[in-house]
């Protein structure tokens, strides 16, 4: 159905649906999907130790921030086990996404993928947000919570830390409508219908 290499980035408010919508819009095009735990996989893969993401689920570093580079073309050494800190494991993880783009045509959920693959031709970047009522339903549904009061309060602490997280290292606002290419409205509109969007978007690319 693509009629050339396509990336699609997908950040996201907590509970907003951006796992549903990657996953749906990677099974209409028949393409691979990549969250926290499929990149995981996909690490390994390439030669980098699993351990890179076990403790780091978009978390800043709790350290003053260093002056890093965020040099793509570092060596597999550098993310060692034993000398890992945040910054190294957000280079391991940019080197992976970067590396799984350049593959081919896949969908990215969260992990500043927005930022690192911003100079790969092909590229659509969305953003999901809701209202706090509909997200906090989303994750009573999957059992993280076990009342709606709880499920606000999580899902606006985890909004935080990913705030957080992409603002320390992108340098940018996490959510601001100018860092996207398009964003969606979970509470106005359905899952469905938004990959139906993206779908139409990209045929006619």
């Amino acid at each position: 159905m693509l009629n050339k290499p396509t990336i699609i980035i997908i950040g996201r408010q907590y509970g907003a649906g951006g796992r549903e919508l990657g996953e749906s819009i990677a099974k209409r095009l028949n393409i691979p999907y990549y969250d926290r735990s499929l990149l995981k996989e996909a690490a390994a893969r390439l030669g980098f130790d699993q351990e890179i993401f076990d403790n780091a689920d978009e978390k800043k570093p709790s350290i003053l921030r260093s002056i890093i580079s965020l040099n793509y073309g570092a060596t597999y050494a550098d993310y060692s086990v034993g000398s890992l800190n945040r910054e190294k494991i957000y280079m391991a993880q940019s080197d992976t996404i970067r590396q799984l783009a350049q593959q081919g045509s896949a969908v990215f959920v969260g992990r500043t993928a927005d930022y690192i693959t911003r100079d790969i031709p092909g590229r659509l970047s969305i953003f999901l947000h809701a209202n706090i009522d509909d997200r906090a339903k989303r994750v009573l549904n999957r059992c993280e919570c076990s009342c709606i009061c709880d499920a606000k309060e999580f899902a606006l602490k985890r909004d935080k830390m990913r705030q957080d997280y992409y603002n320390y290292f992108t340098g940018r606002n996490w959510g601001e409508a100018a860092n996207y290419d398009i964003t969606f409205n979970t509470s106005l509109i359905s899952i469905t219908e938004i990959t139906d969007i993206i779908i139409d978007i990209i045929s006619k690319r």
